[in-house]
């Protein structure tokens, strides 16, 4: 599918690997709704890219702020051909605490809520847009491109809820390419290993280059850049569906 003329929903498109997508499809000509909670820095990204970019702030669990977002882009921009879903969220707690405390049930709920469940809201909304739309030369209606993890096959101590909904978002991917393609809509997912996003600056500097220095090579953090760019290479290549790609430099994460 080309970028250019098409229209794109990004959620978590304020910042971090949401945000370079929305600069890479906007700069290949394409239009973009930004679809996430962070209003401010909403609404000052696309106030910076121009008329080809919307805001409507979005939980990406709540039903009617998804289906605003995905009226916005057929009404702003005539239609809907593609979905990048990076919203999403990560905690650090173990099942049994130090004192044999078990995990909390609402907060592994709510990760569940807004990494799984949030996906399956999305791609369930914007599929139902997308098939309305006409074909191009190739069949094709739309691309839909997930975010899962690497911790979704490498799952840390202390990441058993992460692990649990970036395992779902995997698991979902090939029964929904296999549904959708009859539509001519493609499903894909990217599990990055560790990026340097907004959630990794919260760290020290030390700690960062540390966790960069476990990776293979190149032995860094990666950027939000290279996740679009592989997004972008995923929306220009229509044999690629059904498949999770690990981004992750050959990591394979430790126990903890």
């Amino acid at each position: 599918m080309d970028i250019q003329q098409h229209t794109f929903l990004v959620t978590g498109g304020s910042s971090g690997l949401g945000a370079a997508c929305v600069c890479r499809l906007v700069k290949a000509g394409g239009k973009v709704i930004i679809a996430d909670l962070n209003e401010d820095a909403g609404r000052q990204l696309a106030d910076e890219l121009g008329s080809q970019v919307r805001f409507v702030k979005v939980n990406v669990v709540n039903a009617a702020d998804v289906t605003t977002a995905v009226t916005t882009s057929v009404t702003e921009f005539g239609g809907l051909h593609g979905v990048i879903h990076c919203a999403g969220m990560a905690i650090a707690t173990k099942l049994l605490d130090r004192e044999g405390n078990p995990h909390d049930l609402d907060t592994f709920s709510k990760v569940i809520q807004v990494n799984l469940v949030g996906t399956f809201n999305v791609i369930r909304l914007a599929a139902a847009a997308m098939i309305k739309g006409e074909p191009n030369a190739a069949g094709e209606r739309g691309v839909i491109i997930s975010t899962a993890s690497v911790a979704a096959f490498d799952g840390q101590i202390g990441q058993v809820a992460y692990a649990a909904s970036k395992g779902g978002v995997v698991g979902m991917t090939l029964p929904m390419a296999r549904e959708l393609a009859r539509y001519g809509i493609r499903v894909i997912t990217i599990a990055p290993g560790i990026f340097d996003t907004p959630m990794m600056a919260a760290l020290p500097e030390k700690a960062r280059q540390s966790l960069g220095e476990q990776v293979p090579f190149p032995s860094r953090l990666g950027r939000p850049d290279e996740y679009a760019a592989l997004a972008q290479h995923i929306i220009e290549n229509e044999m690629l569906n059904g498949e999770v790609i690990r981004l992750d430099g050959a990591i394979r994460m430790a126990p903890k």
